[in-house]
């Protein structure tokens, strides 16, 4: 059993009254979560059922809420006092945030539920449970998880420390094959290349079978793969829908409902231009995969690409805050990354010239600090690499 940060927060959370609904990507150990928490909590009046199986869907398939009680209490449960109800897979069960609000407001019922997909989880609970859940979002291991979980105890430099060269070439190789596998714990654990390699092709094909196949209701599941394919050759480029729509024969608007969905199940991000200073140029985004190891396998890609993802990846999310990132673009002028009054660029190998650059653009949008990560060790000031942490 491997200690998510995550765990954390969700623990400052168990004896609030109000619903945990964990999300995130298929395979990132969200049942895992649900499981420790199951066991973690000292009362015995609680039930744990996976919704993905249909016989405990039908619990809930009921229009009368007292029958699902009736169901509930011949499996154990005392709704006469506290009680903890872990539902797994929740987005294969329409009805739940009604049943959740129901015994929420009338049970004295605490509900810990999993599910794979914000493109649901968000819609259907962000109405029928304002100011009766809060929602986490799970992710991949970052780099400090990823040593964990293979059993290294090196602490891992911050950014605000100077990286030495025998440090680099110690975190080094463990951080290439960390961004070439990515962070799903099942392919971290993998010992072998290939066992790896199979890990990936199993997640990609869950994700294409549950979330595309079973949840959407798109009719021609193959241009979405399509999309997809083409999507890992575009990694960090700004995507031109109209040229999209003439490589693949989708009409725009179908593009930009493949985009949104994959947006929101967790297979891509997409990050917005920091056009306040530059309404010249179109609001086009830039896509990033959720996993660097998933996009590699998809579509390999060559090391620079996959760095600038990685880079992405690790500005996302500063102790537990998911953090909003922009990119600039003006003439021949780019930024790869803009947080708050800060840019970041990354690299294969930082240079001076890379950094006056960069300090010369931020300047002119009123963005103070400047950072380069680079994938090589650089001697040049500002530079920072992908394995510190914030």
């Amino acid at each position: 059993m491997f200690d998510r940060k995550i765990y954390g927060l969700i623990s400052s959370h168990i004896d609030h009254s109000e619903a945990i609904i964990i999300t995130g990507p298929r395979r990132v150990g969200k049942t895992t979560t649900l499981k420790h928490f199951f066991e973690k909590i000292a009362s015995s009046n609680k039930i744990f059922l996976d919704i993905e199986d249909p016989l405990n869907q039908s619990f809930f398939d009921k229009q009368n809420y007292g029958e699902i009680k009736q169901l509930l209490e011949n499996k154990g449960l005392n709704f006469e006092t506290k009680n903890y109800i872990f539902l797994d897979e929740i987005q294969f069960q329409k009805n739940l945030p009604s049943v959740i609000k129901y015994f929420y407001d009338h049970c004295n019922t605490k509900f810990l539920v999993t599910g794979s997909s914000s493109f649901y989880l968000k819609n259907l609970f962000s109405e029928s449970l304002a100011g009766r859940k809060f929602l986490f979002e799970m992710f991949p291991l970052n780099f400090g998880e990823f040593l964990e979980f293979k059993g290294i105890k090196y602490k891992l430099p911050k950014i605000t420390d100077k990286v030495n060269e025998s440090t680099y070439l110690l975190f080094q190789p463990l951080y290439e094959e960390y961004i070439h596998y990515g962070g799903f714990p099942q392919v971290v654990l993998a010992k072998t290349t290939d066992d790896k390699n199979k890990a990936l092709g199993d997640i990609f094909s869950a994700y294409f079978q549950k979330e595309i196949l079973e949840l959407s209701d798109f009719k021609k599941n193959s241009d979405v793969r399509n999309l997809i394919l083409l999507l890992t050759q575009r990694v960090g480029q700004k995507l031109d829908i109209q040229r999209i729509s003439s490589e693949l024969g989708i009409a725009r608007p179908t593009i930009h409902n493949f985009l949104e969905f994959l947006h929101g199940t967790y297979l891509i991000d997409l990050i917005l231009p920091f056009g306040k200073f530059d309404s010249s140029i179109r609001k086009q985004s830039k896509v990033y995969f959720l996993d660097t190891g998933l996009l590699n396998f998809l579509g390999k890609k060559e090391t620079g690409s996959i760095f600038e993802n990685a880079v992405y990846l690790n500005l996302k999310i500063k102790e537990d805050v998911i953090r909003k990132i922009q990119y600039y673009q003006s003439d021949m002028q780019e930024i790869d990354f803009i947080i708050d009054d800060t840019a970041y660029e990354a690299k294969t190998f930082s240079s001076d010239s890379d950094l006056n650059s960069l300090q010369r653009y931020a300047k002119r949008i009123s963005v103070e600090n400047c950072f380069i990560y680079s994938y090589r060790y650089a001697k040049t000031k500002n530079t920072i690499y992908g394995f510190q942490t914030f």
